[in-house]
């Protein structure tokens, strides 16, 4: 009879151990892997709406900075444009500054070759003068021949 009721203790035993085990070591070891596995569900979602919110920053980002380029783009265009209109103010403002001063250039020649004009009659006489006193051989009074200079002057 030693074999079978040490088989049949050891059965009853192993039962008993089997149901112990069941009833109260089970439970929250299953309860421990559920808790785990939702916390590995919550962070794999997580991950997942992590990445999507990550691509959705990304495509914003990318948005971003497209709008970012095309205001640089803008901004750098209407620079341009400023600059060249303040060029061509500044050429139309140098041709109106070039015209002025050769109008007072023509200005000041056309002056000072009615100056020189003026002086070469005033020369002009006095040599017809010297040149007629000598061939006359006498005194020629300037005063009593001015209307005769002045005509001399303006016939030349």
């Amino acid at each position: 009879m030693g074999i079978n009721a040490t088989i049949i203790g050891q059965t009853i035993t192993f039962a008993v151990f089997v149901l112990f085990t069941m009833k109260f070591v089970w439970p929250p070891i299953k309860q421990a892997m559920n808790e785990r596995a939702k916390k590995i569900e919550d962070g794999l979602a997580a991950a997942e709406r992590g990445e999507a919110s990550l691509a959705e920053a990304s495509k914003a980002s990318d948005g971003a900075l497209k709008e970012a380029r095309a205001q640089a783009q803008d901004i750098l265009a209407g620079a341009n444009r400023q600059a060249n209109d303040i060029v061509e103010k500044a050429k139309t403002e140098a041709r109106t500054e070039a015209d002025r001063i050769i109008a007072a250039a023509n200005e000041e020649i056309d002056a000072s070759m009615q100056r020189a004009k003026a002086e070469l009659r005033k020369e002009v006489s006095a040599i017809a003068l010297a040149g007629a006193q000598k061939v006359l051989a006498r005194e020629v009074d300037a005063s009593a021949h001015d209307d005769l200079l002045k005509q001399l002057a303006t016939e030349i």
